[in-house]
């Protein structure tokens, strides 16, 4: 007797890999047989993810094309199916699968585009939290820099690509053909952070010292150590924007004893 859990995993074959054979004797039928009857879910499962994926990835999509894009997300979807009911979360490695799919091969920057877009859609629905306040920022400046850690805003990340992604992307999606033809598409790398602010998500281009330092700092080093990382004094100057701007939502104080570390996100 199949229990429960057999059940979906068979339901899960036929919904992605149309393998019928473990489910069909479990569905009743009477107009429709049991593999016409799966389908009609396996149509509607496809059709959902691919809507999913083409609002998370519309560069992708309008670069490609409809035919192009439904045949690369099936694809994908065989090779990834998801692990959870919220659509939004789905599609992360999109941008790596596209980089090994051999029908794309000859469009060497879609994966970042995807990789900057999938940043995007992270960034519109992180999870919503207050920066540190004037008694945070306060205590941030008074702890002592070798064992400062700050927590980054949720919705803040950072892109290290090999391709001028961030161009290619704004002019897609502003439908700027002329544009786009001037672009060259292999000059590299590119360094970018993406956030949402109070005006939508800002994708801004850094140079590579603003984006190690950064980097370090969102990694969970502590300030003396980024600072070690990058030694250019403007990295002090950086910090304070990046405070004032809120990309810093908490901090604690690392201690060789963990039981001992303070969080704080005032």
């Amino acid at each position: 007797m199949s229990t429960l859990l057999d059940t979906q995993r068979a339901m899960l074959r036929a919904l992605v890999f149309r393998d019928h054979e473990d489910v069909a004797s479990q569905i009743v039928g009477d107009e429709l047989s049991a593999a016409e009857r799966l389908d009609v879910y396996r149509n509607t499962f496809l059709s959902s993810l691919t809507s999913a994926l083409r609002i998370s990835y519309p560069a992708v999509h309008r670069l490609v094309g409809e035919e192009f894009f439904e045949g690369a997300t099936q694809c994908f979807i065989e090779a990834d199916p998801p692990r959870g009911a919220y659509l939004n979360a789905y599609g992360a490695g999109f941008g790596d699968f596209l980089e090994q799919f051999s029908p794309a091969a000859s469009l060497s920057y879609l994966a970042d585009i995807a990789r900057l877009e999938w940043a995007v859609n992270c960034a519109l629905y992180a999870q919503e939290e207050m920066p540190l306040n004037q008694e945070g920022l306060a205590a941030v400046a008074n702890s002592p820099p070798d064992r400062l850690v700050l927590i980054p805003h949720p919705s803040v990340s950072q892109l290290r690509l090999d391709h001028t992604a961030e161009v290619i992307w704004r002019a897609v999606l502003a439908e700027d053909d002329q544009g786009l033809s001037k672009i060259d598409t292999v000059t590299g790398p590119e360094w970018l952070r993406i956030e949402r602010t109070t005006n939508g998500v800002e994708v801004s281009r850094i140079d590579e010292d603003e984006w190690r330092f950064t980097a370090a700092l969102c990694g969970g080093e502590t300030l003396r150590a980024a600072l070690d990382i990058v030694l250019d004094a403007d990295m002090v100057s950086i910090l304070a924007r990046h405070l004032a701007a809120g990309r810093f939502i908490g901090f604690r104080l690392s201690d060789s004893n963990p039981s001992a570390n303070s969080e704080n996100a005032l």
